[in-house]
């Protein structure tokens, strides 16, 4: 997500054009530890299956959940980021610790509610460019969708259950990610975007709602696996 407000001071580590605080880049860091732990504890079946998960052992489970939610997360963020600094805009991710504490305890309860923050930028914008900052985290969630196939693909030709997960994992969040992202409603991308452009909204949003369905609750995608 993405918000026009106050922002906060980026002064700090910059790369490229991108400069990151020391307040932001922990922000990242405990939102991408906060999101790895929680979407673990999902995938296993929240607490009622603790048990299973810690006797499995709980570092796999955890890294393949850094590895595509997490990424997933962060990458979204960052993409807002990226644009909104394009347009000149002073732009840093902000988590909301209350929000990734439900994220972990919702996890516990064997479903997931995750909102980890916002990239809170500031400046002039216009319509279309508060739209295609809203738009370009769903749209790094497609390419990462797009990336996680041929891990899938490469599971498969080497048996390798880990791997297949990992792909099918990264696959399923990233679309769900993208579809969820672009409701138009609340906070949410999709209110941006379709205040911007009806057309581009459609565009994106029936078909990743559409791959989202089909894939994760017609086949099961990313909820295979032994771990």
């Amino acid at each position: 997500m993405s918000r026009h407000g106050r922002g906060r001071d980026v002064y700090g580590v910059q790369i490229g054009r991108l400069q990151f605080s020391q307040s932001e880049l922990q922000d990242l860091l405990v939102a991408w530890l906060a999101l790895g732990i929680a979407f673990a504890l999902f995938f296993v079946g929240g607490a009622a299956n603790l048990d299973r998960l810690l006797a499995g052992g709980i570092v796999i489970p955890v890294l393949v959940s850094l590895f595509t939610a997490g990424i997933g997360f962060l990458l979204h963020e960052l993409a807002h980021k990226v644009v909104a600094v394009h347009y000149d805009q002073i732009a840093a991710f902000e988590a909301d610790y209350g929000m990734l504490f439900l994220a972990i305890m919702s996890a516990m309860l064997g479903f997931i509610f995750a909102a980890p923050g916002a990239v809170v930028h500031r400046g002039r914008l216009t319509v279309r460019q508060h739209g295609l900052i809203a738009l370009a985290g769903p749209v790094t969630n497609v390419v990462l969708t797009a990336l996680f196939i041929p891990v899938m693909v490469l599971g498969v030709l080497m048996g390798s259950d880990l791997v297949w997960l990992l792909g099918s994992r990264g696959f399923a969040i990233n679309i769900f990610l993208a579809a969820f992202n672009l409701i138009p409603y609340g906070p949410l991308d999709g209110k941006t975007v379709i205040q911007w452009s009806k057309l581009i909204w459609v565009v994106f949003f029936v078909p990743t709602v559409v791959i989202a369905v089909v894939s994760v609750f017609g086949y099961g995608l990313g909820f295979g696996g032994s771990f």
